[in-house]
């Protein structure tokens, strides 16, 4: 007797029109390309933390030091950017930003500042200091993303890259961001 759902006689065992669907070209597997992008990313972290050692600096603060570095108010005493902004932008507990700015502070990266407006909260302002590490930074990560993408075909890369913005606009616009 065959079942009427897979047609192969087993209600569990899928029927061929599925399995084809499977290993079709247009149908990619998508749990496939997450496993190789976590693989990547794990890659490119790990070289990133080994060349960021010298400078004394984790990619957690890399990170922290690139979204203050392209925020517009980071420069300008009086018009810093907030520990709770910065903590927001990082997708981080503020309890960690805190974490994160303290080691910045002490490396003299970042300067605390009263907030002019409010004055419970703290702006944050890169230093000289922090804007030559954010430049030591990108150049590290500009190399290390060079040297793992190398031996693939630049054509590629760029299509990849469009296809990884789509998804996070997708994303983020389904989360209402």
């Amino acid at each position: 007797m065959t079942s009427p759902s897979t047609g192969s006689g087993r209600p569990d065992a899928p029927d061929a029109a599925a399995l084809d669907t499977l290993d079709a070209p247009d149908a990619p597997d998508t749990a496939e390309l997450a496993d190789e992008l976590t693989r990547a990313m794990k890659r490119i972290r790990h070289r990133t933390v080994h060349r960021l050692e010298p400078y004394g600096l984790t990619p957690g603060q890399g990170r922290a030091l690139r979204v203050l570095a392209h925020a517009d108010r980071c420069e300008t005493p009086g018009r810093a950017i907030r520990l709770s902004e910065l903590a927001d932008r990082l997708n981080i507990a503020p309890r960690s930003a805190t974490t994160v700015v303290d080691s910045l502070e002490q490396g003299g990266l970042v300067e605390r500042v009263p907030d002019p407006v409010d004055r419970r909260a703290v702006g944050l302002l890169l230093t000289a200091d922090g804007r030559a590490a954010v430049e030591r930074l990108a150049q590290v990560r500009q190399e290390v993303a060079q040297e793992y993408f190398s031996g693939a075909d630049p054509a590629d890369v760029a299509v990849m890259l469009r296809v990884l913005r789509a998804a996070e606009a997708a994303h983020r616009t389904a989360e209402g961001r």
